[in-house]
Order: C-alpha cells, then sequence, then structure tokens
C-alpha cells in the first residue's frame, strides 16, 4: 500500500506545482494586458475624469444661460411687436387722415403752409432754424 500512497503523494506534488506554475502564469499574463492596455489608453489622449466634469458643469451652465436668453428674447420680440401694432395703427390713422385731407383740397391749389422748419447747431454752439 506504500507504492499506492507514494503514486498519490507524488501526483499530489506534481498538481501542487502545476497550480503555482498556473498561479504564476496567471499573474504575469494579468501584467502584460495592464501594461499593453495602459500603453494603449497613454496613445488615446484620453480626458481625466476631473477635466470631464468640470467641462459638463460649464455647458450644463452655458445651457442654462442659453434659455435664459431665449426666453428675454422671445419676451422682448412680444413687447416689440406689441409696440409696432399700436404705432402702425397711429400711422394708419395718419395716412388715412392725410389722405382724405389730400383729396377735399383743389386739385391745383397751391399749400399756402411753410415748409417745417428744424433747428440745428452751428459750430460755435448756436442753435438756429433751417428750412427743409
Amino acid at each position: 500500500m506504500q507504492t499506492q500512497n507514494r503514486f498519490l503523494d507524488d501526483l499530489a506534488r506534481v498538481t501542487s506545482g502545476a497550480m503555482g506554475v498556473a498561479a504564476g502564469v496567471r499573474g504575469e499574463v494579468e501584467a502584460r494586458v495592464r501594461e499593453q492596455l495602459e500603453r494603449v489608453l497613454a496613445q488615446m489622449d484620453l480626458v481625466p475624469r476631473e477635466e470631464f466634469e468640470v467641462v459638463k458643469a460649464m455647458a450644463a451652465k452655458a445651457r442654462s444661460e442659453q434659455e435664459v436668453l431665449s426666453e428675454r428674447l422671445a419676451q422682448l420680440e412680444a413687447l416689440l411687436a406689441e409696440k409696432e401694432m399700436t404705432s402702425g395703427s397711429v400711422r394708419q390713422k395718419s395716412a388715412s387722415s392725410a389722405k382724405k385731407a389730400k383729396q377735399k383740397a383743389k386739385p391745383g391749389a397751391k399749400s399756402t403752409q411753410k415748409p417745417a422748419s428744424k433747428p440745428t447747431a452751428s459750430g460755435d454752439g448756436a442753435v438756429t432754424s433751417e428750412s427743409e
């Protein structure tokens, strides 16, 4: 029976040695793969996580500012449209009044009004009136 024990003992030693070699090979393969991966990542010129987070925050801030400015622009456009409508109706009324006045005037008759004068500043600071 000792031969069987000796055989089993030798088999256990060989198996243990193989497991040790396998563990060594595993460590060596992991080290090689890690080196290769680090080399590839270094060539890819990747951004560190901290820089990425900073740029991400800047983009979010810019997006929110852009939304605020868009809303402000829409408000200003609405206000401008409203003012144009009110001043446009005043202009229309003035234009229609002027047309009616011209229609009532005799054709060929000259106007008795003098042209309007507008004040202008001369070089010495004095304000004079000048006809258009």
